[in-house]
């Protein structure tokens, strides 16, 4: 198995991230180079080199765009999803994040709990739909797709 080496984020014309979401970022991005699958299928139309790759990931034209780069810097290949199909999965996600964020400041653990598992929920079925739409373009295991899901979010959230 393959991995990422390196993730950027192409943020620049997103408005500055609140605490609560840059620290999503950081910590998903931290957990992806830890520990991450990826890799890109072999083709017949053309030459794909192995990784380790380096993964820039933006919001163009209302389309998620995956820049891959082997880790010498030279290109691997490049594609484009459509944010459609991930639209309502991310409006849910922040807005469970939202009450989860009020909860911890007033809440009983009990009720945390809860908020949580609908969380951890919402977010199991981004990461889902991603592993789906990323089929035949680049293979990941469950836990690099969640992790992507939330640079996703990062990354909708300005866009």
């Amino acid at each position: 198995m393959t991995s990422l080496i390196h993730i950027e984020l192409d943020d620049r014309n997103l408005p500055p991230p609140t605490p609560e979401i840059e620290q999503e970022r950081k910590v998903a991005i931290f957990d992806l180079l830890e520990d991450n699958q990826f890799v890109l299928p072999k083709r017949e139309d053309r030459d794909v080199p192995d990784g380790p790759y380096r993964l820039g990931l933006a919001i163009r034209e209302k389309r998620l765009v995956f820049d891959i780069a082997t880790e010498a810097e030279d290109p691997a290949g490049e594609f484009h999803l459509s944010l459609g199909p991930f639209r309502q999965v991310v409006k849910d996600y922040f807005q469970i994040c939202e009450s989860y964020f009020d909860a911890v400041k007033t809440l009983p653990p009990s009720q945390i709990e809860t908020i949580d598992m609908a969380r951890r929920g919402i977010h199991n079925e981004g990461a889902r739909i991603l592993q789906e739409r990323l089929d035949g373009k680049a293979d990941v295991d469950i836990d690099t797709s969640r992790r992507l899901f939330t640079l996703i979010c990062v990354l909708h959230f300005g866009g």
